[in-house]
């Protein structure tokens, strides 16, 4: 179990939580949420070990192996699949040692390394190692590629296939959905809702966390609460605090107002002066309520486009790939004013070549893309981060994108996104990718466009960003063409889906509900076992049930050890209990007087009986906790 006991942790000398205390249930999936820069991975840093309480204690269970998701990875050498399996440190150091007693020849050591071996399912790493990189998108091609070859956003998904793979105790998963298309997140939720693992995982998608967790942490104005439940029923419970808490507010308020009214009233008054006074000493004494503050940091709005044609965009039989390979045949569609479509289908099905393909940005081959004369894009992907400024701040940005404009009207404008103050003028180069994704949807809102295409909008920007570009978008008069692997951002502003497979364009019959069927559905489709596979899978179930035999035994002799050593516990305190209190006895100077010989002497006899007992059984006792020390970990 995780205990905090009034906790108090800082960065650079700023408070972020005051006197917490919570316990966290092994077993537990938590979500953690809050605003940014509130101490979400602080939180997950005082866990790991790489930050120290400013007050208060953290207890975590000695034995427990923690993992947690690299931030950054090195441009290696190694192999995908073998650099999964580095993550977990006990089954290379294993296979280390046991080529060393191989080439020792040293036989006891490779039976009990073998034995260790098959306790940890070490026989099976490989093959739980490439399903969760298969369940993250990756081929099999992928898993001999070296680290080095991959992009930053599918590192990122090595980080975490090497975390997930790692057998941990308390596994720490900071934002995890970011750089995942739906297919790997729906996967993700699998796993972690069948995984074993204490589960701790800070989110800013509310439909994952319902999914997966069964408690919410809250950091909230210096504070750390848990509720019961997932994300939504946090919400409700938050929404039930702040509607009491302005309730007892406004209470207050009026009790405040009716006190200072009596004492401004009858203070002059002889007759009620001390009543006036009584009401003084109330005002000082009263602890005040504060109103309730929900508001968020960010107000913005899609401008009316200067025109909206119909239709939009054109795609007739058009065909579009890269180099040799062509990813989508025959694709015919047509974009108007007013529509909302969400795309869906597998990793690498070419949902984003055909954004790009839409965009303008992607040739094709054969067919027509006609676009109407006054069409104004407004195409937001991941790269376009890469294309700020880096040296300029986000008014410097605002500027060069209307020169004209006075800059009091872009401060406003900016403040819409949360850029205020310094902020608006600080260089974006240091600023965190949540951050960078505001600025750029702040650019692409000003251009006014009157069609949208949005590619994964929402990587690292928090809940209440998210809420807002929501609301935003359910307000846009234009066409909208989304892909995010948000499913509360597909819900809410999505009238219609279309399903990118197998190189075709067509409208998917159904809901999210229904897509994460048909996605099961594939996947059950490539699992059909091949012969040597259904034999290396009976022969991993003989190894389980051999090792499951093992941990049996196991438990059966620890719990014989542990049910005679708590026996012998019980004794001694009985008996420390009882030698005590006749030493209190032959300690008085009056009990000699007042207890004859006989049985002053029963007495003594009875206390050397205990001594001897107390010696005989604390010996057995070290010899029952050597014994159960020794026994291999289950």
């Amino acid at each position: 179990m995780i205990a905090f006991r009034q906790v108090t942790f800082a960065r650079v000398g700023r408070p972020l939580v005051i006197d917490a205390s919570l316990q966290i249930h092994p077993g537990w999936k938590v979500g953690v949420v809050g605003a940014n820069g509130c101490g979400k991975s602080s939180l997950f840093a005082l866990l790991a070990g790489e930050l120290h309480a400013e007050a208060g204690d953290v207890d975590i269970p000695a034995r427990w192996h923690i993992a947690r998701v690299a931030q950054e990875t090195p441009a290696l050498p190694d192999a995908a699949l073998e650099f999964v399996l580095d993550g977990d440190t006990e089954l290379r150091r294993i296979e280390r040692e046991l080529a060393e007693a191989e080439a020792a020849g040293d036989g006891e050591a490779i039976g009990h390394l073998h034995a260790r071996y098959g306790e940890i399912d070490g026989y099976s790493a490989k093959a739980r190692a490439a399903e969760v990189l298969h369940g993250l998108g990756f081929t099999d091609a992928d898993f001999t590629r070296p680290v080095a070859d991959f992009s930053g956003g599918w590192r990122v998904r090595l980080n975490l296939a090497r975390a997930l793979s790692c057998r941990a105790d308390l596994l720490l998963l900071d934002e995890p959905t970011n750089h995942l298309d739906l297919d790997a997140v729906l996967w993700l939720e699998g796993w972690l809702k069948s995984t074993a693992s204490t589960l701790l995982v800070i989110s800013h998608d509310r439909d994952f966390l319902d999914a997966v967790v069964g408690q919410i942490i809250a950091i909230d104005q210096q504070r750390l609460s848990m509720t019961s439940g997932g994300y939504s029923d946090y919400e409700r419970a938050r929404a039930a605090r702040l509607a009491a808490q302005q309730s007892a507010f406004e209470a207050q308020q009026r009790e405040i107002a009716r006190l200072t009214r009596f004492v401004e009233r009858f203070k002059a008054k002889a007759t009620k002066a001390r009543q006036a006074q009584s009401r003084v000493k109330m005002l000082e004494r009263m602890e005040i309520v504060a109103a309730a503050h929900v508001d968020s940091p960010f107000h913005f709005a899609f401008r009316t486009p200067e025109s909206l044609p119909d239709p939009l965009l054109v795609i007739e039989h058009a065909h579009a790939g890269y180099a040799e390979r062509t990813i989508l045949q025959d694709v015919t569609l047509t974009l108007r004013p007013g529509c909302r479509i969400g795309l869906l289908g597998r990793n690498g099905a070419g949902k984003s070549t055909l954004v790009k393909l839409l965009a303008g940005n992607l040739g094709h081959a054969g067919g027509e893309r006609k676009e109407a004369k006054a069409l104004n894009i407004g195409y937001f992907a991941q790269h376009q981060l890469e294309q700020l400024r880096p040296d300029e701040s986000p008014l410097q940005h605002m500027q060069r994108l209307e020169p004209l404009t006075p800059e009091q009207e872009l401060r406003d404008y900016l403040g819409g996104f949360d850029f205020r103050g310094e902020m608006a003028t600080r260089p974006v180069g240091p600023f965190s990718g949540g951050e960078k994704s505001r600025l750029a949807l702040a650019l692409l809102i000003r251009t006014r466009p009157n069609l949208l295409l949005l590619d994964e909008p929402t990587n690292h920007l928090d809940l209440e960003m998210r809420e807002a570009l929501t609301f935003a978008l359910q307000e846009f008069e234009g066409g909208m063409v989304l892909v995010s692997h948000d499913r509360h951002l597909l819900r809410t502003c999505a009238d219609e889906l279309w399903l990118v497979s197998e190189g075709s364009v067509t409208p998917f019959d159904g809901d999210l509900d229904d897509y994460a069927g048909w996605l099961a559905m594939q996947r059950s489709a490539e699992k059909e076992p091949e012969p040597d596979a259904v034999a290396e899978k009976a022969e991993r179930l003989q190894q389980r049930a051999e090792a499951k035999a093992n941990r049996q035994t196991l438990l059966a002799e620890r719990r014989k050890l542990t049910k005679e050593i708590e026996k012998l516990d019980k004794q001694l305190a009985g008996w420390h209990t009882e030698k005590s209190a006749l030493e209190a006895q032959f300690a008085d100077p009056d009990f000699y007087v007042a207890v004859d010989r006989e049985k002053s002497e029963e007495m003594h006899h009875r206390a050397g009986w205990l001594a001897e007992q107390i010696d005989t059984a604390e010996m057995a006792w070290l010899e029952l906790n050597e014994a159960l020390e020794a026994l291999p970990t289950v």
